[in-house]
């Protein structure tokens, strides 16, 4: 699908051939605070997600893509809609490169083949990203890509023994 195909990187459904990258993403610690996770996924697990993954996302409400590098032809990350709703039109983005090639410009470009295909395939009125207040790369990637800060829920992750607050971005198709 060429709307998902950028000039380095594509975005492409998980295969079985993932497993092995998604059981080092998935159990990376140094992802759980931006991914929610508080406990390993075991390969069995995460092969069960796998062959779950053709569900629809009007039958999931969820779409997980894998950002992959067109000259290398290797994953690099993953990038998500969450919390699809198809009455209201919108959906939760969330990207993750792993550090190996993070500051590519890979982010950005995933993010903007993804919010291109939200916005003409998907047909959505709005985006959203749920960002933490000291991750400054996410904030400056998402504000890049013209989010918007529209509120901040205070003290709402608890990290290392304290609490931080989360800002919420809001992405709308004006077209």
């Amino acid at each position: 699908m060429e709307t998902l195909v950028g000039k380095h990187i594509r975005l492409r459904a998980i295969e079985p051939e993932d497993l092995e990258f998604l059981f080092n993403i998935e159990n990376n610690e140094l992802f759980w605070e931006v991914s929610h996770t508080q406990t390993p996924f075991s390969k069995y697990l995460l092969k069960q997600y796998v062959e779950n993954c053709h569900l629809d996302i009007y039958e999931a409400k969820q779409l997980r893509l894998v950002i992959e590098e067109i000259e290398t032809q290797k994953e690099i990350g993953l990038i998500d809609l969450f919390d699809f709703n198809p009455q209201h039109r919108r959906a939760g983005i969330g990207i993750l490169i792993d550090q190996n090639h993070q500051q590519n410009g890979f982010a950005s470009e995933a993010l903007e083949l993804l919010i291109n295909y939200s916005f003409s395939i998907l047909n959505l009125h709005q985006l959203f990203a749920n960002i933490a207040s000291d991750n400054h790369k996410s904030i400056s990637l998402f504000t890049k890509h013209h989010f918007q800060e529209i509120g901040i829920k205070k003290d709402w992750l608890l990290s290392k023994g304290s609490f931080k607050d989360e800002i919420l971005f809001q992405l709308i198709n004006e077209k």
